[in-house]
């Protein structure tokens, strides 16, 4: 039946976790690289993590910037 269902594009409408959405009790951090003038390759890096769904499970995606 899922396989069906997948085939002719059809999905479960239900509402998702909201992941984005941060819990009140955490503590935020303020940006700390506001007031620092970035000169030079390797100063400051910025790294990503999530997955991408895939039709057998998922994958992993990990970047990281200069």
């Amino acid at each position: 039946m899922a396989t069906l269902l997948r085939r002719m594009g059809i999905e479960a409408l239900y509402q998702k976790p909201h992941l984005s959405r941060r819990h009140p009790a955490y503590q935020v951090y303020h940006y700390l690289l506001c007031d620092l003038a970035i000169s030079s390759p390797n100063q400051a890096l910025a790294a990503e993590i999530t997955y991408i769904p895939m039709r057998q499970g998922f994958v992993y995606l990990f970047a990281v910037l200069d």
